[in-house]
């Protein structure tokens, strides 16, 4: 497997403290099954500021550290990146960047509410090439109360990520019901970790695919799973909505 969005890079934001905590991580995301993660440390959240730069350099150095300890897992670079607008001088600048280098940038949005100008930036951002994911959408109370927000913003070009913590139900019952939700409806293109220990925000990504699977079936967990690995190989990721036809459901694919 393929995690997007993760918290490994050791001393700089909220995850991993050390290069031993990162070599846990690192340890526990091959048990989990994962063989490639992309490393996303916060950036201008207001609390951490991890420029493009230094990211690639500390994680040259954590694959190197994992070499040297004989753990079997590929570190890619790349940001959670706070909606902000100075985002696309940050692009332009590359202080700001793509996951793996990619179009794709791992957007988060505050966790109460949608900036005003959060539809015109993702359209700026197609402008410049740039594919957003929103980051766990289902933890933001704005659009976990109104799904409508949501369908409008992945309308206007936006991909999105739901969290395996959500997914596997230890935010409650009510949000996890409502990741099946979103699957079914084809709001979702992504699940990620965003692990930041072994502990309380550890993988468990294989886990929240399986669910997946019995919820919404093996067809939806291949299309997730597969555009983890299109992402990672800069190729086109498509939105699949589900809409209504002649009294039954059915799927299409656009942007």
């Amino acid at each position: 497997m393929i995690d997007i969005h993760t918290h490994i890079l050791p001393g700089i934001d909220d995850g991993a403290a050390n290069e031993e905590q990162a070599l846990q991580m690192a340890r526990a995301a091959v048990a989990d099954g994962i063989h490639t993660l992309i490393a996303t440390p916060h950036h201008y959240n207001g609390k951490y500021t991890n420029p493009g730069a230094m990211v690639r350099e500390r994680v040259q150095a954590l694959n190197a550290l994992l070499q040297a300890n004989g753990v079997d897992v590929q570190v890619l670079p790349g940001q959670e990146v706070r909606l902000n607008r100075e985002l696309l001088d940050e692009l332009q600048s590359g202080v700001t960047i793509g996951l793996h280098d990619t179009t794709y940038v791992l957007l988060e949005l505050p966790s109460s509410d949608v900036p005003s100008y959060t539809e015109e930036m993702l359209h700026e951002l197609l402008l410049m090439g740039r594919i957003p994911i929103i980051a766990h959408p289902e933890r933001n109370a704005v659009l976990a109360s109104d799904t409508e927000q949501l369908s409008r913003l992945i309308e206007a070009g936006a991909l999105a990520q739901l969290t395996s913590h959500s997914i596997n139900g230890v935010y409650g019952r009510k949000l996890q019901k409502l990741c099946f939700t979103w699957c079914k409806q084809g709001l979702i293109q992504f699940v990620s970790s965003d692990a930041h220990n072994v502990e309380h925000r550890a993988f468990h990504l294989r886990q929240a695919y399986e669910a997946v699977r019995e919820q919404c079936g093996s067809d939806m967990t291949d299309y997730l799973m597969g555009n983890a690995e299109r992402l990672v190989a800069g190729e086109l990721v498509r939105v699949r909505t589900a809409a209504v036809a002649s009294g039954r459901k059915w799927w299409k694919l656009w942007g």
